[in-house]
């Protein structure tokens, strides 16, 4: 029977989880386009002996392992995709594709993920119930979760369990909280629709850019006037385009931004009185204003019974657990989370640049730790949902 021990790669283990993390930054791919990578993924588990799902999924890869013993089924999922941006951290495993990179790590989630596998593969005999294994693509879409929840890959699974990287923390400390972790993280477009005119005779027309313009600053009224001062909202206008000469004033102005809550309902209601604003504002003024959603994520909103579970898992593996600040970023992990209770936390990597920089990398000590803990958390979840353990 396996000894504890491999719950933690050996030396030559780490050094296979480096080389597929490696060839994984080399070759990113952005969502919806990861057929390397899902190929390079069923390979390294095929390897292994481990039994991949048949399931109606363009890309990525949904795999299982024990069910030997009867028991409950609980998922572990990484991400796999890239983003389009250009690298410029000098590695000399950098990007070989122009334009795209993996700036988030969700390399280092997927070398981790399987990594893991490899350790509970080699627990099999003793793993009392099922360990499902996701390999999503689409996250930085926020598509992904819900094609996988469409192939039929949540069927019969009782938990669900994640991570992110994160940057700021140091390797072997894991953020593990619960309730809100991250954002819903929503996008805008509104187009106000005015009357051109010269601009020398401004009456004549009815002025697109003034009304955006008094959009914006109003919008600043639903977080300060509308939301809880004990709870939390961001509306941020990022675009504002309009007009094509000096002496003309336009048809129209386009407004684009973002909106990111922590709270179903604060999100609800944010999103409404946003609404509200922009078409007062817009009708005080003459000119008319529609909006466009588009929908992000969901608030990563983690179950307290598995947030205990996780900080217990941390400390047996050796690490140590600490309440992290939640981050104001948008993760489609959320959407798994309405279907079944999960846990999101955060992976110390002691990176120098924040998510999504172009010189963007992390500290690959922590591939070890992170599969150490996954393996310690999926065999502690099997035994809680096993023994009629349940979510609060």
């Amino acid at each position: 029977m396996p000894s504890d021990a491999v719950r933690t790669p050996s030396a030559a283990g780490v050094d296979r989880l480096i080389e597929i993390r490696r060839e994984l930054h080399r070759f990113p791919e952005l969502s919806g386009e990861e057929h390397e990578t899902t190929r390079r993924i069923r390979g390294w588990l095929s390897e292994a002996g481990i039994r991949i799902l048949d399931l109606p999924l363009a890309t990525g890869v949904v795999a299982e392992v024990g069910g030997l013993q009867p028991g409950p089924v609980i998922a572990l999922r990484a991400d796999i995709d890239a983003l389009p941006i250009q690298e410029e951290t000098g590695l000399p495993f950098a990007s070989e594709i122009e334009g795209r990179m993996h700036a988030c790590g969700h390399d280092f989630h997927t070398a981790a993920l399987i990594g893991t596998a490899y350790a509970l593969k080699a627990r099999e005999d003793r793993l009392r119930g099922t360990i499902r294994l996701i390999f999503q693509p689409a996250e930085e879409k926020a598509k992904g979760a819900k094609q996988v929840i469409g192939s039929g890959a949540l069927e019969g699974v009782q938990a669900i369990f994640g991570m992110h990287n994160k940057p700021d923390l140091p390797v072997g400390t894991i953020g593990i909280k619960e309730g809100p972790l991250m954002a819903a993280a929503d996008g805008f477009v509104v187009e106000v629709a005015g009357k051109g005119s010269h601009a020398a005779v401004p009456e004549a027309g009815l002025d697109p850019i003034v009304t955006a313009s008094h959009i914006i600053t109003a919008l600043q009224s639903v977080v300060s006037r509308n939301i809880s001062s004990l709870s939390s909202a961001v509306i941020s206008v990022t675009k504002l385009h309009s007009g094509t000469a000096w002496n003309v004033i336009p048809e129209q102005a386009l407004l684009e931004g973002t909106i990111r809550t922590f709270d179903q309902q604060v999100r609800e209601q944010v999103l409404a009185r946003f609404e509200q604003v922009v078409r007062g504002v817009a009708e005080a003024f003459g000119t008319t204003a529609g909006v466009r959603w588009i929908e992000g994520p969901p608030p990563v909103d983690n179950d307290p019974a598995l947030a205990e579970l996780g900080t217990a898992a941390a400390e047996a593996a050796g690490y140590r657990a600490i309440v992290p600040v939640p981050s104001p970023a948008g993760e489609d992990f959320a959407v798994y989370q309405q279907a079944v209770p999960g846990l999101f936390v955060f992976m110390g990597t002691n990176g120098k640049q924040e998510w999504h920089h172009p010189a963007f990398d992390l500290d690959e000590n922590a591939l070890p730790v992170s599969v150490a803990f996954f393996t310690q958390l999926a065999e502690d979840a099997l035994a809680h949902f096993g023994h009629g353990g349940a979510s609060k």
